[in-house]
C-alpha cells in the first residue's frame, strides 16, 4: 500500500504551528514593550539571576550571539529574549515576566536554579537547545506560580516529568515534546523512517492522571515522545475531565492505548487532535464530526478499526484529516463540497474502498492527497488534475487499471508522486520529466513496463526514486545517478532489469545514498559504485548472481549499517576474518555458498541470518556480540560439535534456528533456562542425543519448540511448555505414555488467542524499516517460500517416537490447534471423542499406531479438516458419515480390518458386527509429516510417501532433510 512523503512536527501542521508561534511572539513583544513607569529598569535581583543563568550555558558561537546584549549594568528588560510587564515589580524596579531563549542552539548540563528566582515569569521558552540528557529539576517549578506558557521541547531532557509542573495551575500552554521528522517510504517493506533531533531524549511521565488533574486552564498540550504507557486507557478521560478548555492535544509517539473516549466530545473548543503513532484501538468515534472547531485530525499509525462515517470529511473547518496506516478501518469517500477547506486528505494503508468521486476536484486548497488503499477501483477521476495546489499525491488500488493518467502532467507543483499496489501498466510517460519539483517518485508493485526513460535521471530535486516490483526492462548504470545530487533512497528491486556499475569517473560527483535496494537485478559483480558511498544505512543486493568473494573493502567502507542483505547470491567467501569490523543491525548472508567459520559483525547486532550455506564452525568467544541479538538463524549448514554455550548469554534472544546441521551432544540446560526471552527454538535435523533438559522455568516464553529428527529422550520438560504454540518432537527416542491431563491443561496458548499481538513474525530495523522473516517448506511435494510467518499457527507433532498408552481426552481443550500428528507410535485405546471440539483443526494424523474402537462421530463435524490419516490401526465399526467426511478417500482408513462403509469398498452388515478386510501382501505405508518449517507458521509441510513392500512399523530415516 502506498503512503506519501510527509514532514511533521510533534504538534500540528506547519500552518497552524506558525500561527501559534506568532501569537506567542506577539505576547512576548507586548510584554517586553510595556513600561510602568517610563524608564523604570528591572530589579537588580532579576538581572543577577539572569546573568547566573547565562553563565550556566557553555560558551559557543551560539551563546555569544544569544547573550550579546546581556551585559551587567544595563537594563535587563532590554536584553534580547527578556520581557518585563507593566506592574510586575515594586518601586525598586520591574520583574522579568517572559524569557524567550528558544531555538538558540544553547548547550548546558542542566537548568540552573537561578531560573527559579524569576518568580514573576509568565512565559518561558527553552525549546530547541541542548541540556545534555539532564533531568528536569524536580524542585523549582512550583515557585513559578504565574507561569502560563512553558516550552521545554526538543531540548535533550530525560527522566520523569516532575510533579511540580503539574502544580502550575495557571498554565495555558505546555510543550514537553520532541521534534521529529517522518519520512514515509511508500511500501510495506520499508515502513516508516523516523528522524529525531540529535539531542532528543524521551521523557517518562509518572502518573498522568494525577499530573494533569490541576491543569484546569490548559489550552495547548504538546507531549510528543513522552512515554505515557503507564497511563493505560485512562489518559483520555483524564484529559477531557481535567482540562475542559483544551484547543490543541498533541500526543504522538506517546505509547498511549485504548479507545478514543467519549469524554473528548465535551471539548467543544478542540481545534487540533494529534494522536499519531500510538497503540489506539476501537473505532473512530462519530462525535468528531460534531466538533465544529476541529481543523486538524491526525490518527495515523494506530490500530483503529471499524467503519469511518463519511460525515467526518464534511466538517466545515477541517484542514487536515490523516487516518492512514490503520489497517482495520474502512469507509468510502463522500462527495466533497466546493466550500471545503481541506488541505491534507490521507487514507492510505486502510481498508477504504469504492469509487474515487470526481467531486474530489472541488478540494481547491488540497496540498496532500493519499488514496493509497488497495480497495479503490474504477477509473481515476480526471478532476484530480485540476488541483493546482497539490504537492503530494499517492494512489493505490488493484482495481485501478490502464496507463498512468495524462492529467498528472497538470500537477506541476508536485513534490511527491506515488502509484503503488495497483493495476496501472504501460511505460513511464515523458511528461514525468516535466515535473521539475519532484522529490519523490514511487511507482511500486504495479504493472509498469518498458525501459526507464533517461529524463527520470534529470529530475535534479529527486530524493526518493522507488520503482520496485514492476516489469521494467533494459540496463541501468549506477553512474547515471550523478544527475540526482539529492538522492538518498533508490530501489529497483525485482524488475526485469540489469543493473551495472557504468563507467566511473573520479571527477563526477555522485549522490550519497542512504538506502539502496537492488535485489533481483541480475547483477553479476559487487558494485564498485558502493566504494564511494559513505552514507549507506540500508543495502540490499540479495537474489542476484554475484559470485566469488565479498570484497575486503566492503567491510571497511562503512562503520555502521542498519541492514545488509546479501542473500541469494553465489558468494563463496566472506573475504574477511570471522570477526568483522563493520557493525550491522541486520545481516543476511543466507542462501549462498559460503564456507568456513560464521562471520560475526562488530558490536552487537539484533538479527543475524546465515541459513543455507556451507559454514562448518562458529567463532570462539563471541558471546559479547550476542548481547542484543534477537534473531539468530544458521540452519542448513554443516556446523558440528556441541551447541555453543555463548547462546546462553544472549539475554535478548527470541528466535534461535540451528536446524539441519551436524550438531551432536546434548541440549544444554542453560539454553532452556537462562535465555528467558527465547520464544522459538529450532534444532531439528541434527544428531543431538541425551535427555531434553527439564529445568525450563514455569511460564517460560516459548512459543515454538522443534527438536524433531534427533535422538532426544525424556519428556518431563514438556509439562513446563505452557506458553508454546508449536511443539515438534517428531523422529526422536521419546518413550513411555504421553503426558496426561496435567500437561495439556497447561498449554494455555493453544486454548486462548491474543488479539493484541502481531500476526506476522517480523523485526523492526531502526531507521530502515520492518524486516519480515521468511522460510521455505515442502508443501505437497513442492518447495514453497513463506514471506509472512504467522504467529497464529498452532500444532503438535509427536510422531515417529515410542510413545505408548492412551491419548488424553484433554487434547480436545486445545481449541486453537491447527494440526495434530501422533503417527508412528505405539498408542492404544480409543480415539477421544473430545477431538470433535477442535473446530480449527486442518490436519489430523494418527496412523500406524494400535488404536482401537470406533471412529468418533464427532470428527465428522470438523469442517476445516482437510487432511485425515487414521490408517494402520485396529479401528472398527462404521466410518462416520457427513458431507465433509465423505470427501476423504479410502487411503485415510487403510489397514483397519474392522472398518466398513464409504469410502471403503466393504459395506457394513446390519446383523454382524464387522466385515473383515483380508491382509494385503504388499501393504501401503502412508506417512504424513506435519512440520512448520523454519519460521513455524502459516502452513505446514506435507509429504505422503507411498512405499510398496516396506513394513508398516516406523522407520528411522523417514524424516527428509527437505522438510
Amino acid at each position: 500500500m502506498s503512503s506519501i512523503i510527509l514532514t511533521q512536527t510533534p504538534s500540528v501542521p506547519r500552518r497552524l504551528l506558525l500561527l501559534l508561534q506568532l501569537s506567542f511572539l506577539l505576547l512576548l513583544s507586548s510584554a517586553s514593550n510595556a513600561v510602568t513607569p517610563a524608564g523604570v529598569p528591572c530589579r537588580p535581583d532579576q538581572a543577577a539571576a539572569l546573568l547566573r543563568l547565562k553563565r550556566s550555558f557553555a560558551v559557543t558561537s551560539n551563546s555569544v550571539t544569544a547573550f550579546r546584549s546581556w551585559r551587567a549594568g544595563t537594563d535587563c528588560c532590554g536584553w534580547e529574549g527578556v520581557g518585563c510587564a507593566a506592574g510586575a515589580g515594586a518601586n525598586n524596579g520591574r520583574a522579568v515576566t517572559s524569557l524567550h531563549l528558544g531555538d538558540r542552539g544553547l548547550e548546558s548540563a542542566g537548568i540552573d536554579p537561578a531560573l527559579f528566582e524569576l518568580t514573576s515569569l509568565e512565559y518561558l521558552n527553552l525549546a530547541y537547545n541542548n541540556f545534555g540528557g539532564s533531568k528536569i529539576p524536580s524542585d523549582g517549578f512550583e515557585r513559578l506560580i504565574r507561569l502560563t506558557h512553558l516550552n521545554l521541547s526538543s531540548s535533550g531532557f530525560t527522566g520523569q516529568v516532575p510533579a511540580s509542573i503539574g502544580n502550575l495551575t495557571s498554565l495555558v500552554s505546555l510543550d514537553l515534546s520532541t521534534y521529529f521528522m517522518i519520512v514515509e517510504i511508500p511500501d510495506d517493506a520499508y515502513e516508516t523512517l523516523i528522524s529525531q533531533t540529535a539531542n532528543s531524549i524521551w521523557l517518562i511521565e509518572p502518573n498522568f492522571e494525577t499530573f494533569i488533574s490541576k491543569l484546569t486552564n490548559l489550552r495547548d498540550l504538546h507531549l510528543g515522545y513522552v512515554d505515557m504507557s503507564n497511563s493505560g486507557a485512562q489518559w483520555c478521560d483524564a484529559l477531557a475531565n481535567s482540562s475542559p478548555n483544551l484547543q490543541v492535544i498533541s500526543l504522538p509517539f506517546c505509547s498511549i492505548s485504548g479507545p478514543i473516549c467519549r469524554s473528548l466530545s465535551l471539548l467543544q473548543s478542540l481545534a487540533a487532535l494529534n494522536l499519531q503513532h500510538n497503540n489506539l484501538s476501537g473505532p473512530i468515534p462519530d462525535f468528531l464530526s460534531n466538533l465544529s472547531n476541529l481543523s486538524v485530525l491526525q490518527l495515523n499509525h494506530n490500530e483503529l478499526e471499524g467503519w469511518v462515517s463519511p460525515a467526518i470529511f464534511g466538517q466545515k473547518n477541517l484542514v487536515t484529516i490523516d487516518l492512514h496506516h490503520n489497517l482495520g478501518i474502512s469507509g468510502i469517500l463522500p462527495n466533497f463540497s466546493a466550500d471545503s477547506r481541506l488541505e491534507e486528505l490521507l487514507v492510505g494503508q486502510t481498508n477504504f474502498s469504492g469509487l474515487i468521486p470526481s467531486s474530489i476536484g472541488n478540494l481547491k486548497f488540497l496540498k496532500q492527497l493519499d488514496l493509497g488503499a488497495s480497495g479503490f477501483f474504477g477509473e481515476l477521476p480526471s478532476s484530480i488534475g485540476k488541483l493546482e495546489s497539490l504537492n503530494a499525491l499517492g494512489i493505490s488500488g488493484v482495481g485501478l487499471e490502464g496507463p498512468l493518467p495524462s492529467w498528472v502532467a497538470n500537477l506541476t507543483s508536485l513534490t511527491a508522486l506515488v502509484f503503488s499496489d495497483c493495476g496501472l501498466s504501460g511505460s513511464i510517460p515523458s511528461f514525468i520529466g516535466d515535473l521539475k519539483e519532484l522529490r519523490t517518485l514511487a511507482l511500486c508493485n504495479c504493472k509498469f513496463s518498458g525501459e526507464i526513460p533517461p529524463h527520470i535521471f534529470n529530475l535534479t530535486q529527486m530524493e526518493l526514486l522507488l520503482l520496485h516490483f514492476n516489469n521494467f526492462t533494459g540496463t541501468i548504470e549506477l553512474t547515471s545517478l550523478s544527475n540526482l545530487p539529492q538522492l538518498y533512497a533508490f530501489d529497483l528491486s525485482y524488475n526485469n532489469l540489469a543493473v551495472v556499475d557504468g563507467e566511473y569517473n573520479s571527477s563526477v560527483s555522485l549522490p550519497q545514498i542512504v538506502l539502496l535496494y537492488l535485489p533481483g537485478c541480475s547483477m553479476s559483480k559487487f558494485p564498485i559504485f558502493l566504494r564511494h558511498q559513505y552514507e549507506i544505512n540500508g543495502l540490499d543486493l540479495s537474489d542476484n548472481e554475484i559470485n566469488g568473494t565479498i570484497p575486503h573493502w566492503a567491510w571497511e567502507t562503512w562503520n555502521y549499517i542498519s541492514l545488509l542483505g546479501l542473500s541469494g547470491n553465489r558468494f563463496t567467501s566472506v573475504g574477511y576474518d570471522p570477526l568483522l569490523p563493520l557493525q550491522v543491525d541486520l545481516l543476511d548472508l543466507s542462501n549462498n555458498m559460503l564456507e568456513g567459520s560464521i562471520p560475526i559483525p562488530r558490536g552487537s547486532s539484533t538479527s543475524l541470518k546465515y541459513s543455507n550455506n556451507g559454514f562448518s564452525s562458529m567463532p570462539s568467544n563471541f558471546s559479547a556480540h550476542l548481547r542484543d541479538v534477537t534473531f539468530f538463524m544458521a540452519d542448513g549448514n554443516e556446523i558440528s560439535g556441541n551447541i555453543p554455550l555463548e547462546f546462553c548469554s544472549a539475554k535478548s534472544l527470541q528466535l534461535l534456528d540451528l536446524s539441519y546441521n551436524n550438531f551432536n551432544g546434548s541440549i544444554s540446560s542453560c539454553l532452556m533456562d537462562s535465555v528467558s526471552t527465547l520464544q522459538v527454538l529450532n534444532l531439528k535435523g541434527n544428531e543431538l542425543h541425551g535427555v531434553l533438559p527439564d529445568d525450563i522455568k514455569e511460564g517460560c516464553s516459548f512459543q515454538a519448540l522443534d527438536i524433531s529428527g534427533n535422538l532426544i529422550e525424556g519428556k518431563r520438560c514438556l509439562q513446563k511448555l505452557g506458553a508454546a504454540r508449536i511443539i515438534d518432537l517428531a523422529s526422536n527416542n521419546f518413550s513411555g505414555p504421553l503426558p496426561q491431563d496435567q500437561w495439556f491443561k497447561k498449554l494455555k496458548s493453544m486454548m486462548i488467542g491474543y488479539s493484541n499481538t502481531s500476526l506476522v513474525m517480523d523485526h523492526e530495523v531502526p531507521r530502515v524499516g520492518r524486516y519480515k522473516f521468511s522460510t521455505t517448506i515442502t508443501y505437497k511435494g513442492s518447495a514453497v517460500t513463506l514471506t509472512k510467518i504467522l504467529r497464529t499457527f498452532v500444532f503438535i507433532d509427536v510422531s515417529e517416537n515410542k510413545f505408548h498408552g492412551s491419548i488424553p481426552g484433554t487434547i480436545g481443550e486445545l481449541i486453537l490447534l491447527h494440526a495434530l500428528n501422533m503417527s508412528h507410535n505405539f498408542l492404544t485405546g480409543p480415539i477421544p471423542s473430545q477431538l470433535g471440539h477442535l473446530n480449527q483443526l486442518e490436519a489430523l494424523d494418527m496412523s500406524s499406531n494400535e488404536l482401537s474402537g470406533v471412529i468418533p462421530q464427532e470428527l465428522a463435524s470438523l469442517d476445516f479438516l482437510a487432511i485425515l490419516n487414521l490408517s494402520y490401526n485396529k479401528l472398527e465399526g462404521r466410518i462416520p458419515q457427513s458431507p465433509h467426511f465423505s470427501t476423504f478417500s479410502s487411503i485415510s482408513f487403510l489397514g483397519n480390518k474392522g472398518l466398513c462403509g464409504l469410502p471403503l469398498s466393504t459395506g457394513c452388515s446390519n446383523t454382524t458386527s464387522l466385515n473383515v478386510i483380508p491382509s494385503e501382501k504388499n501393504p501401503v505405508d502412508i506417512v504424513l509429516f506435519l512440520s512448520a518449517g523454519l519460521g513455524f507458521g502459516l502452513g505446514f509441510a506435507i509429504a505422503i510417501v507411498v512405499a510398496w513392500g516396506i513394513p508398516i512399523r516406523k522407520r528411522s530415516t523417514v524424516r527428509q532433510r527437505a522438510l
